[in-house]
C-alpha cells in the first residue's frame, strides 16, 4: 500500500478515498489491524494512503496526501499507546516492538487523541473515523490508570466523528459505502459497532441511558454500575444501544455490536493479498521486531469465551468464537512454507485461546452469549460443548504438509476447557507433537479467593491438569514441563494470598523468571475493581493493593529465592503473620540472617 507522496503519484492517484494514520510501523500482515482494514477497503474498490507514525509535533505530517475524498482513518496501533509506552510501574519502556528498529518514542502518548487533533488543525470538517484497540476500549467514560482519573469518551477528546469498536470489518465497509453514497457523516448513526455523538436526544431510540459523565466521574459506585451495564451489552445479538450524557447536552451513543464474521468472511479477509512483511523501507532500520512473533504463525480463530476479568477481549473481540475453515488455514500454511526464511516450524496455530474453534454452545449462534453467566467460570456450563476434534484434525493436516517439521501451539491452551473434553486424544497429541519441551499455561494464581476475582477456575482444576499432564508425558516417555504464568497484586490479593502462592511455588520447586504485576488497562472488570474497590458484578467491596511497596512485596514473594528480594520477602512474611516460613525447615521460604554475620557477607558477595 502507498506510504508516501511518491507512491501516490506512481499509482496515478490524484486523491485518496481514505488517508489512514497509524501509530505502528506499516506491516502488511493480517495480524496487524491496519493491514486488514486497508486491504479490505482496497478489495471493495477504495484507495487508501497510509501515513505511519507521523511527526505529531509537525501539523503538515498528516497532510502529505492532501485531503481524502471520504475520510481520515486513525488507529493508535495494535496496542494501546500507553501500554506500549509504560510498564505497570509507569516507567517508560526502552523498546517499541511495533516501530522500526524497536525505537521508542515514534508515537505520542494517547496517540488517537493527538492524531485526531492534529488533523483538525488543518482539516476542520473532513470526516474522521477512529478505530483499533485504543479507541475501542476507550469508547465511553473509562478509568485511565496513567492519569488516575475517569476520562471522557475518546470520541470527544480526539475530535473524531465516528468511532468503530471491536473488530471493524463490517462497520468500515458500511461506513465507506454510506460516505461514498453522499451521506453526511453526522447522519450516519445507524451502523452497528460504531459510536457517534449528537445533541438531539429525541433522535435516540431503543436505548439504555447510562449515568451522566459528571456522575461517574465523581462517584465510584456509579462508575462501577455503569461499567457493568456496558460489560453486559457486548453481545451482538442481545446488546442494547447505550447512551452517555455529557455537559451541554452532548450525547455519546454506542450502537449495538457488529455481528460476528461468518467463516466465509473470515476466509476471504485472511486471503487478501498481504505481503506478509513490514514495508521494505524499514530494512535499513533493522525491520519491525513485532513481525517475528507472527511471521510463521496461523490465526485460526477470534473471540474468547474464557472471560478472564483482567482481559479486554470481552470488550473488544467479544465472547463468540469466529473461526476460519481448515482449507483456508492449510492454504495459508502452504504460502508460509514457500517463504525463503521458513525453517520448517509453524510457530502457532490459534488465536486469543488456541483450543477454542467454535462457539461455546449452539445457543450463541442465534441468541448470543449469556449476559450474567460465564461459559467456564466458576465451572464449565452444562451447555458447553468441549470438543477438540476439529482442531485436532487441523493440526494433523498441518503436520503432514511437505516441508513442515513441527507445529507449535504458543497462543495459549485453556486447560479447564481441555479437561472438560472427555476424549483425551487431543491432550495426548498436544504432548506428543506440539510442545517444545515446555508448555506455557496461565493459572494466574493459586488462591481460590483471588481466582474468584480473576474469573479463573479454582486451584484444584489446575492441580488436576498438572497431574494429567505429568502422567501423559510419562506415558509418552517425554520430559516436558509446565511454565505457569502468574500475576501479583490482582484485586482480591492480600499479602496472605501472595504467601499462599509463594508456598505453591516452593512445593513445585519452581521460581518464575518474570512476574506480571496486575496492569489496570482500560475497560476490564479487574480495572473497575482496582479503581472503585468494588466488584461490579456484586457491588461488594474488594481488597485492592494500591501501595507500590505492598505491590513490590507481593511480587517479591513469587520470586522469594532471589537474594535481591530477601528484605521484601521477610517484611511481607512478618506483616502477613507468617514468621513460621522464616527458618531452616524445608517448608520455610527464607532463612534468618544475622546482622554482620557470615551469612550476610556471603549474600553481599553474591550480589
Amino acid at each position: 500500500m502507498p506510504i508516501c507522496r511518491e507512491d501516490m503519484e506512481k499509482r496515478g492517484v490524484k486523491q485518496f478515498d481514505f488517508v489512514y494514520i497509524i501509530g505502528d510501523a506499516y506491516v502488511d500482515h493480517p495480524s496487524f489491524g491496519h493491514a486488514i482494514i486497508s486491504r479490505l477497503l482496497e478489495a471493495y474498490g477504495y484507495t487508501v494512503g497510509i501515513i505511519s507514525q507521523p511527526d505529531w509535533k509537525e501539523k503538515d505530517s498528516i497532510a502529505i496526501y492532501g485531503e481524502p475524498r471520504l475520510a481520515f482513518l486513525i488507529s493508535g496501533g495494535n496496542m494501546d499507546s500507553m501500554v506500549n509506552h509504560y510498564s505497570v510501574s509507569k516507567r517508560r519502556r526502552e523498546k517499541d516492538a511495533f516501530t522500526p528498529g524497536g525505537v521508542m518514542g515514534k508515537r505520542p502518548d494517547y496517540a488517537v487523541v493527538v492524531y485526531g487533533n492534529l488533523i483538525r488543525q488543518t482539516y476542520k470538517k473532513t470526516p474522521i473515523l477512529i478505530g483499533g484497540v485504543e479507541a475501542s476500549l476507550r469508547r465511553l467514560a473509562h478509568y485511565d490508570y496513567w492519569s488516575n482519573k475517569i476520562k471522557r469518551s475518546i470520541l470527544l477528546d480526539s475530535g473524531a466523528d465516528i468511532l468503530m469498536y471491536g473488530m471493524g470489518e463490517h462497520s468500515i465497509i458500511e461506513l465507506a459505502e454510506a460516505l461514498n453514497s453522499g451521506l453526511a457523516v453526522r447522519d450516519i448513526t445507524f451502523v452497528d459497532g460504531t459510536v457517534y455523538r449528537t445533541h438531539k436526544k429525541e433522535d435516540i431510540y431503543d436505548a439504555v441511558f447510562l449515568p451522566e459523565f459528571e456522575t461517574v466521574q465523581q462517584d465510584k459506585t456509579s462508575y462501577a454500575r455503569s461499567f457493568y451495564v456496558q460489560y453486559c451489552n457486548t453481545d451482538p445479538y442481545s446488546g442494547k444501544r447505550l447512551v452517555e450524557e455529557y455537559p451541554n447536552q452532548v450525547y455519546i451513543v454506542q450502537n449495538p455490536p457488529a455481528k460476528p464474521l461468518t467463516q466465509q468472511e473470515m476466509d476471504d479477509i485472511y486471503a487478501l493479498p498481504y505481503m506478509r512483511a513490514y514495508h521494505p523501507s524499514y530494512e535499513k532500520s533493522g525491520g519491525v521486531p513485532a513481525i517475528l512473533e507472527v511471521q510463521f504463525s496461523l490465526t485460526s480463530n477470534r473471540g474468547c469465551f474464557g472471560g478472564c476479568n483482567f482481559c479486554a477481549l470481552t470488550f473488544h473481540q467479544g465472547r463468540i468464537i469466529q473461526s476460519r475453515s481448515q482449507e483456508a488455514i492449510i492454504k495459508e500454511a502452504e504460502i508460509l512454507i514457500k517463504d525463503k526464511e521458513f525453517k520448517g516450524y509453524i510457530h502457532d496455530v490459534g488465536g486469543p485461546t488456541a483450543n477454542f474453534r467454535f462457539p461455546a454452545c449452539q445457543k450463541q449462534l442465534t441468541k448470543g452469549v449469556c449476559a450474567n453467566q460465564q461459559c467456564l467460570f466458576p465451572k464449565p456450563c452444562k451447555n458447553l460443548k468441549s470438543d477438540h476434534r476439529d482442531y485436532l484434525s487441523l493440526l494433523r493436516k498441518l503436520r503432514k504438509l511437505p516441508g513442515v517439521k513441527k507445529v507449535f501451539i504458543r497462543s495459549g491452551i485453556r486447560f479447564d476447557y481441555l479437561l472438560a473434553d472427555s476424549d483425551r486424544t487431543f491432550f495426548r497429541e498436544l504432548c506428543q507433537y506440539h510442545v517444545s519441551g515446555q508448555l506455557k499455561v496461565a493459572p494466574e494464581h493459586i488462591s481460590d479467593q483471588v481466582l474468584k476475582y480473576m474469573g479463573k477456575p479454582k486451584a484444584e482444576v489446575y492441580h488436576r491438569f498438572v497431574r494429567e499432564y505429568e502422567a501423559m508425558n510419562r506415558k509418552l516417555n517425554k520430559k516436558q514441563y509446565l511454565v505457569p504464568y502468574l500475576m501479583s497484586s490482582h484485586p482480591g490479593s492480600r499479602l496472605q494470598e501472595a504467601v499462599e502462592l509463594a508456598e505453591f511455588l516452593r512445593d513445585l520447586g519452581y521460581m518464575p523468571e518474570q512476574v506480571q504485576d496486575f496492569y489496570p488497562t482500560p475497560s476490564t472488570i479487574s480495572t473497575c475493581m482496582y479503581y472503585t474497590g468494588l466488584d461490579p458484578r456484586t457491588m461488594q467491596s474488594v481488597y485492592v493493593a494500591h501501595n507500590p511497596h505492598e505491590k513490590a512485596m507481593q511480587r517479591a514473594l513469587i520470586q522469594y529465592r532471589d537474594p535481591k528480594n530477601y528484605e521484601l520477602v521477610k517484611e511481607a512474611l512478618r506483616k502477613a503473620g507468617r514468621q513460621d516460613l522464616i527458618g531452616f525447615d524445608k517448608k520455610c521460604l527464607i532463612k534468618p540472617r544475622k546482622k554482620g554475620g557470615n551469612h550476610a557477607k556471603i549474600s553481599n558477595r553474591r550480589k
